[in-house]
């Protein structure tokens, strides 16, 4: 017989005895599945949902300055897109606060909320002397 088959024949017999020795300690201490960064497989989901609707609202943004209306006014146009962008900045500082767990970056997102809500006003206030 080759060596080929012969270590098949151990691995045949061995297999299903170290199945039979290894599954109930398994069974019996069930584990979290955990990523390479140790976090849960339930909270790796959660973040990454997370993620991907801060993505969905900057697309969203993104969509809106590429669909509005340009005057041919530069100034106007750059007020209106610009206050797009803030707004979409807002939101995702909003995920940020929501979904987010360093301090640093919450911080971050709260004064991002804050300046560009001032400034949100700004162009809502130029734009409405346009008129």
């Amino acid at each position: 017989m080759k060596n080929a088959t012969k270590k098949l024949l151990r691995l045949g017999c061995i297999l299903p005895l170290t199945t039979m020795l290894i599954l109930p300690i398994v069974e019996a201490h069930p584990t979290v599945e955990k990523d390479p960064s140790g976090m849960s497989h339930e909270n790796r989901q959660m973040e990454m949902a997370g993620s991907e609707n801060m993505k969905e609202s900057m697309s969203s943004g993104m969509l809106d300055m590429q669909n509005m209306q340009m005057t041919g006014n530069v100034d106007i146009d750059f007020a209106m897109m610009m206050k797009i962008h803030h707004q979409q900045a807002v939101e995702m500082a909003k995920m940020e606060l929501a979904n987010g767990k360093s301090s640093a970056m919450k911080a971050m997102a709260k004064k991002i909320i804050s300046a560009q809500k001032k400034e949100i006003a700004q162009f809502d206030q130029w734009l409405a002397k346009q008129k």
